[in-house]
């Protein structure tokens, strides 16, 4: 890792231990607050954030600096996640904030102002093999987070680190306790990184109409009410009324979304929502183009079980077809993994996609 390091400091344990890890290796740390955009009609714990940031880097004896990416946020995230919405898709903000703003506006401005490298509280892990960098989920299995950095590349690989990603939560809990910073018992944040508590459906529904609409089954047939079409994505089992009282009796999975209509489509039946290939869009390897077919463990939710999929070619398309029938939401993501043994090492994250 570089000498001279920016960390990105959130206000949050996990990149107030990454900043105080460095500098116990003997690295020139500086701590970076990030202001990223948010809505001026909710509540935001921004300011909050940002003195507590500043009060572990006077703990740490670092220096504090602060940046606002408010317009690059809002253009390169924001405003790419309310057009899917529209669309009746679901994106992934995390994902294009670390690849935008992260590992893209931050890790550049920093690059300018003298840095060497940068560093977040990311829950990874970087090795070198042979001739490159391996992106490697974190140790802590509960809380990796190598899902939502799929799109780096090697050059960002070589100008990261990832501190507490060789630890769990409660190793870094203590660790924060034993640094004596004031941050060792706040909560992790929830919800949408940008808007705090407030619910997705406050969020959106500044930006887009969100009326009530029919809810229909596979055969067309009206069986309740939603909240507004744009709210739902593929898989989903919740947040709609039914007054059919026969699918009540058991769960029923959305397996469609018609924004244009603003009708929801459901079934009881998950093999309904599930698809055995699936197209893809905006893919990134980490360590460069594979050979294609590739067969890989795969991943289309955060907190989803990787599951065996063959990566092909189809004409022009990319596609994943998996070998037993999963639910795969358009605009999700899908991160592509493989085993390696020995040493504790892991998953290598081998790159990723958005799912069509």
């Amino acid at each position: 890792m570089a000498h001279r390091v920016f960390v990105g400091l959130s206000g949050g344990v996990d990149s107030a231990v990454s900043a105080a890890l460095l500098k116990e290796r003997g690295l020139d740390v500086v701590g970076v607050f990030i202001k990223i955009w948010q809505p001026e009609f909710f509540e935001c714990t921004w300011k909050e954030d940002r003195l507590d940031a500043m009060r572990v880097a006077v703990a740490l004896g670092i220096p504090f600096r602060e940046v606002d990416f408010s317009e690059e946020y809002k253009r390169d995230v924001v405003e790419r996640m309310i057009k899917d919405y529209k669309r009746g898709i679901t994106p992934n903000p995390d994902v294009l904030c670390n690849r935008y703003i992260k590992f893209g506006a931050f890790a550049e401005w920093a690059r300018h102002e003298g840095a060497e490298g940068v560093a977040t509280g990311h829950y990874a892990r970087i090795r070198q093999h042979g001739g490159h960098k391996d992106l490697l989920r974190g140790a802590d299995r509960a809380k990796d987070q190598s899902y939502f950095l799929y799109r780096l590349n090697q050059r960002d690989l070589a100008r990261t680190a990832f501190p507490v990603g060789e630890f769990t939560k409660a190793q870094v809990r203590d660790r924060a306790k034993r640094f004596e910073l004031s941050v060792a018992g706040k909560p992790d944040s929830q919800g949408l990184c940008f808007v705090g508590d407030v619910s997705l459906k406050d969020f959106l529904a500044r930006y887009i109409p969100l009326e009530r609409g029919r809810v229909e089954d596979m055969s067309g047939r009206v069986v309740g009410e939603h909240h507004g079409a744009a709210l739902y994505t593929v898989g989903q089992r919740h947040g709609f009324d039914l007054s059919d009282a026969r699918m009540r009796e058991t769960p029923c999975y959305v397996v469609g979304v018609d924004t244009v209509a603003n009708t929801i489509r459901v079934s009881p039946e998950r093999s309904d929502a599930a698809r055995k290939k699936v197209r893809l869009r905006d893919e990134n390897w980490v360590a460069g183009l594979p050979r294609l077919p590739l067969a890989v463990q795969a991943q289309t939710r955060h907190r989803g079980n990787p599951v065996p999929t063959t990566i092909l070619r189809e004409g022009t398309a990319l596609v994943a077809s998996f070998n037993e029938p999963q639910i795969a939401a358009a605009g999700q993501s899908i991160v592509f993994y493989k085993s390696v043994q020995g040493g504790g090492a892991g998953d290598v994250v081998l790159g990723g996609a958005v799912m069509e």
